[in-house]
């Protein structure tokens, strides 16, 4: 028997997972995907939910992929640096699936949901590369997604990612912002405190 606060029932069967990418642009099909980084959730006992393992790898650039000297500026990255421990994007990305697969079992769930600040961007980038790897064994739902942008609208009237953060009543780095790490674990905060601020209405329409 099932806890009645199972992530399986909470989501329709879904995990979500949240994920932010570097990249070398804002092109998906032609731009570098450069960092991934997914942090897996984990549902407490009484139907709240805080942020729980990161998977993270930076990535080398695939063969002819476009990098914009605006975007590397933003991010911060030098993707040919020498001491850079960049994995091919294939390796990086079976990484992080084999993970999240594992999470999906253990949770009961049927597949993953991917959760992002402007989500839409991650998993189109998400999407090219996997089309790019020939991936077979995708565990993220293909084209639905959870949208924090638009879930802080609701909650904190603030879409940017910073001042979402800090209407939720979290510290902002600014330092460390624009690393798929930072901004997917701080995206994971936001995200909970938006299920947790929610979980009562959520408790009254499930009966």
């Amino acid at each position: 028997m099932t806890s009645p606060y199972a992530i399986a029932d909470r989501f329709r069967g879904f995990l979500p997972v949240v994920v932010d990418v570097e990249t070398g642009g804002f092109n998906s099909k032609t731009d570098a995907l450069l960092e991934i980084a997914a942090v897996l959730l984990e549902a407490n006992g009484d139907g709240t939910f805080g942020r729980g393992e990161t998977i993270r790898y930076h990535v080398k650039p695939f063969e002819g992929a476009n990098m914009e000297p605006a975007s590397l500026a933003v991010n911060g990255i030098d993707p040919h640096h020498p001491l850079r421990p960049a994995i091919d994007e294939k390796d990086a990305l079976q990484n992080v699936f084999r993970e999240v697969r594992r999470a999906v079992r253990d949770a009961g769930c049927t597949r993953a949901i991917l959760v992002g600040h402007n989500s839409a961007f991650d998993l189109g980038f998400l999407n090219e590369a996997i089309e790019r790897a020939a991936i077979k064994r995708n565990p993220f739902h293909p084209f639905s997604s959870f949208d924090t942008a638009t879930l802080c609208g609701v909650a904190f009237g603030q879409t940017v990612l910073s001042r979402a953060v800090k209407a939720a009543g979290l510290p902002w780095d600014e330092e460390s912002a624009h690393s798929a790490a930072y901004d997917a674990e701080i995206t994971a905060d936001v995200f909970c405190i938006v299920l947790n601020k929610f979980q009562p209405i959520f408790e009254v329409t499930r009966g």
